[in-house]
């Protein structure tokens, strides 16, 4: 019978087979622990990250009591929509990381969206 992990890893594999960040239109990559939540938008060409936002900011981590739920999730997709489209990003392509889209990742990519940012 095959662990969580092995399954979280092979879900991530297979999503990265499809996904790819260009210049017009970046990766949005969710990274999730059990405390915090990451995004991060990447441009895969070059390979350099453009914007990033974590619950480890002190400005999110002022906003709420637990860094590691769905609230704290909402106010980073939030953070990372405005920051990209300050930056003229618009249409980024989805990365969940491995993690089933549910819960925060979906929080997270749900509060983007309201922002304006495309995927």
């Amino acid at each position: 019978m095959r662990d969580k992990r092995v399954m979280h890893r092979e879900r991530h594999l297979r999503v990265r087979r499809k996904v790819m960040g260009t210049p017009e239109r970046p990766r949005l990559n969710v990274y999730r622990s059990l405390k915090n939540i990451y995004a991060q938008i990447i441009d895969d060409i070059k390979g350099e990250t453009l914007i990033s936002a974590s619950t480890l900011e002190q400005d999110i981590k002022d906003k709420v009591k637990n860094t590691g739920n769905k609230e704290a999730a909402k106010i980073v997709g939030n953070i990372i929509a405005e920051r990209a489209l300050s930056q003229g990003i618009e249409n980024v392509v989805f990365d969940r990381g491995g993690n089933l889209y549910h819960g925060r990742v979906k929080a997270l990519a749900d509060a983007a969206r309201e922002k304006g940012l495309k995927f």
